[in-house]
């Protein structure tokens, strides 16, 4: 087998010794300073290879480099990659910028370390080049309190939105995301509330109930108001989503119900009206629930007056099959797929089989079944899987920071993301890839970048190693995958 060259370990050293460790791994050919977005430049010739096993002896490690061939003297089964055939663009990986997670970034990392932390995440060629995150528009199930934008006594309301301010996330959300961009200045960023002000929904909470009919215009004029606002600080809104997991209103934190016949009147008489006349292009991202229910954005992408302000449809994990993304493709193709949620905790603690998991269905799973991003939950939490704010009691971050004793843990999240954030750099675009049947158990998918570089993210998920062969035109590289491992190939 290769051996390790570099490689990013699962926990980092405390605080005070951190800045001389984190940054541990160095491409060549990639200088941040040059370039703010400097993709993968393999040596001519060679493939790159970057290794992360179930058993963890090696994690993210980089390997030493394949020779590309004419030919391959073996029989190995071929994965073969076509260039010629092109699906989805890519716009990016990563995960969520809770509350939670930039309180504990702004207040348990001191500047310099912060800095560090953000580089390695951030940053595309010393770091695993996360691109892609999403932001609460408000409060959600993991900040410091309940709020909105425009909170007020019971009985009053504010319909010109007078009172509207992004004050608390100018404590944290706001200070961190001005450090991330400085990084890596084109992320991309999606806005999602977990529930209108509470003065806009029929139970005059901001847990439960419905948006109310005569506040519709009013709250398509806070997601204007928020996008505009974020954009005076710096912080450009990519996309938004009307409602976090719209069907689930029961919970003890902000939530809202919105029936897809809700959510498409929302959208067609306010919302996509309101964008156009401000002239907001900011992508409208239907749905934003699980997978079991692929009927609710169908129903409104149905409708073509809603539909011409709609880019496409989120999904979360949390119940139902990948291939409803697919589904939503195969009705209308023409509107974009993405997923936007799943998260680890406490009740999967084995690596290897998260591991596995996260790359058949979020990230492998995902991007063959047209989805243009892949996104999980919280990028960092504290050893209490906190703070919370009445939700999930156990979910693990990206990252978990220990605000006690300094450690600072990459979870099997974080290398996850990076097996594909790294390499699969925003703008390329999912390409053909065919395995063999005789490679049982065996997960791929290809890429080409905007410099021409291929990217192939290969997953063995059986206990044994597979020694196959890649071929893409001419191109042949001879590879054996280690038992529960994924590995990233880049030429």
């Amino acid at each position: 087998m290769a051996t390790k060259t570099e490689s990013f370990t699962d926990t980092l050293l405390p605080l005070s010794l951190m800045l001389a460790f984190v940054m541990v791994v160095s491409l060549s050919g990639c200088n941040g300073k040059d370039n703010p977005d400097p993709q993968v430049q393999p040596e001519p010739g060679k493939a790159q290879v970057y290794l992360t096993k179930g058993d963890k002896s090696q994690l993210f490690s980089k390997q030493e480099s394949l020779v590309i061939e004419s030919n391959v003297n073996n029989s190995n089964p071929v994965i073969t990659l076509d260039t010629t055939f092109r699906f989805q663009e890519i716009e990016g990986y990563g995960a969520a910028l809770t509350g939670s997670s930039a309180y504990l970034l702004n207040n348990k990392l001191s500047p310099s370390v912060r800095q560090e932390v953000l580089k390695e995440l951030f940053d595309p060629g010393t770091g695993i080049g996360v691109s892609y995150l999403r932001l609460t528009i408000g409060a959600s199930d993991f900040s410091v309190s309940d709020f909105t934008y425009n909170d007020l006594p019971a009985g009053q309301t504010d319909y010109d939105l007078q009172q509207f301010s992004l004050a608390q996330d100018m404590e944290d959300v706001i200070p961190v995301m001005r450090e991330i961009i400085q990084i890596s200045p084109g992320i991309r960023l999606m806005g999602t509330p977990w529930s209108p002000p509470a003065w806009m929904k029929t139970n005059g909470n901001l847990k439960g109930g419905k948006l109310r009919l005569d506040c519709y215009g009013v709250y398509a004029d806070y997601f204007v108001k928020y996008i505009q606002a974020m954009k005076d600080e710096g912080i450009t809104i990519d996309a938004i989503t009307p409602q976090n997991e719209p069907l689930y209103f029961t919970a003890g934190y902000p939530c809202m119900e919105m029936q897809p016949s809700e959510q498409l009147a929302f959208i067609k008489n306010a919302l996509g009206p309101r964008f156009e006349a401000a002239g907001i292009s900011s992508k409208i991202i239907l749905y934003d629930h699980n997978w079991d229910n692929p009927q609710y954005p169908i129903t409104i992408l149905n409708d073509a007056e809603a539909a011409k302000y709609v880019a496409g449809s989120a999904f979360h994990a949390y119940a139902g099959n990948v291939g409803a993304m697919s589904t939503v493709h195969n009705a209308h193709p023409d509107k974009g797929l993405y997923f936007t949620e799943i998260s680890g905790g406490a009740w999967a603690t084995d690596f290897s089989g998260n591991l596995m998991w996260n790359m058949e269905n979020i990230f492998i799973g995902t991007a063959r079944n047209w989805s243009k991003n892949a996104l999980l939950w919280n990028l960092a939490l504290d050893q209490n899987y906190g703070p919370q704010n009445n939700g999930c009691s156990n979910c693990r971050g990206v990252i978990t920071i220990n605000s006690i004793t300094g450690l600072i843990t990459r979870n099997e999240e974080y290398y996850s993301i990076a097996h594909f954030s790294k390499f699969v750099r925003p703008g390329a675009v999912r390409i053909a890839t065919t395995i063999p049947q005789s490679l049982q158990n065996t997960g791929a998918v290809g890429f080409q970048n905007t410099d021409g570089s291929k990217v192939l993210v290969l997953c063995n998920y059986n206990d044994t190693e597979k020694s196959l062969n890649v071929r893409q035109d001419k191109n042949n590289i001879s590879y054996t995958i280690p038992a529960k491992s994924v590995a990233t190939i880049v030429w």
